[in-house]
């Protein structure tokens, strides 16, 4: 479908090729994992369907005074790692991601499944990591239900995380298994259900969720955001969505709050899966709407 052409309305997407030797604000790298997604799933083809859908959207907040993300910021694109899910791929990504990490205040990795927050959060050398998700991601062996149990676990000593430096927000019922509940308890993880958020509210959950994350010196907090915890109406696009799910509002609200903090420096979307999604695209204008929101915290950094 082609789009109005209006110079007036200026959209989004489209950004320059990221280079290493020129800093940037925000930069875009699709990272396709989906080789070993315990269901079957096209994720390897979301990347370049949400770059695709961002030109749908403006990159202007709306407010007191508009502001265009697209002058506000310097976002960049460094295209996608090829194959990055066996070990080379891991060790390709985890290189990239140390790569633009070092130019730039915040890195976006496309998904891919899950899986692909086990080598973005090393490449970004985190400290601390906040999951939007359902599921806790903490099964044994290598798929994409065990990327928070390989930053624990499976990482070099340098490069795990501390999971007293763990929190995940959305875990639901019905969607985890007691055994990995406990695993996390045992672990001192921090876990905040759908209904705590919901009770407590956006803004406090946000706030306890970066305190924990981001304890100690200088620290740098991975967010992966796994699509799946919305609400299958708004999410259909992703394997393991649920009704009763964060609702659209919800999930970009968490997203802009979460990252206005700079101690976030790396951020994945993960679990759309492009070539399953409805008509309208919704799961992924959904994911190209969460990247919109992280860009929009990053600018409100000041």
């Amino acid at each position: 479908m082609t789009l109005p052409v209006d110079d007036k309305w200026p959209r989004a997407g489209g950004w320059p090729a990221f280079d290493a030797a020129e800093r940037a604000d925000a930069v875009l790298l699709g990272v396709p994992t989906w080789r070993t997604s315990l269901s079957p799933t096209g994720a390897h083809a979301t990347p370049a369907a949400i770059r695709a859908a961002l030109p749908r959207y403006s990159a202007a907040l709306m407010g007191p005074l508009a502001l265009d993300l697209n002058d506000a910021l310097r976002i960049a694109d460094a295209g996608d790692i090829a194959e990055p899910d066996d070990e080379d791929g891991i060790a390709r990504a985890v290189a990239r991601m140390a790569e633009i990490a070092g130019a730039s205040d915040l890195v976006i990795a496309l998904g891919g499944d899950n899986s692909l927050t086990y080598p973005v959060a090393r490449g970004a050398a985190a400290t601390g990591l906040i999951t939007i998700d359902a599921h806790f991601d903490l099964r044994d062996g290598v798929s994409n239900g065990s990327p928070v149990r390989r930053l624990v676990e499976d990482a070099p000593a340098s490069e795990r995380i501390d999971p007293r430096r763990i929190v995940q927000i959305g875990i639901g019922d019905f969607a985890n298994s007691a055994s990995y509940a406990q695993r996390a308890a045992d672990w001192g993880i921090r876990v905040i259900t759908i209904d705590e958020v919901r009770r407590r509210g956006i803004p406090d959950v946000c706030a306890e969720a970066l305190e924990i994350a981001g304890g100690g010196d200088a620290p740098r907090i991975h967010l992966d955001v796994d699509v799946d915890a919305a609400d299958r109406s708004v999410a259909p696009g992703c394997p393991a969505s649920v009704p009763g799910g964060f609702a659209a509002w919800e999930m970009r609200s968490l997203v802009r709050g979460l990252v206005t903090d700079p101690s976030i420096v790396s951020a994945d979307l993960a679990e759309v899966d492009a070539t399953a999604d409805t008509d309208d695209a919704r799961t992924v204008r959904l994911a190209a709407l969460c990247v919109l929101e992280m860009l929009a915290g990053l600018a409100a950094r000041g």
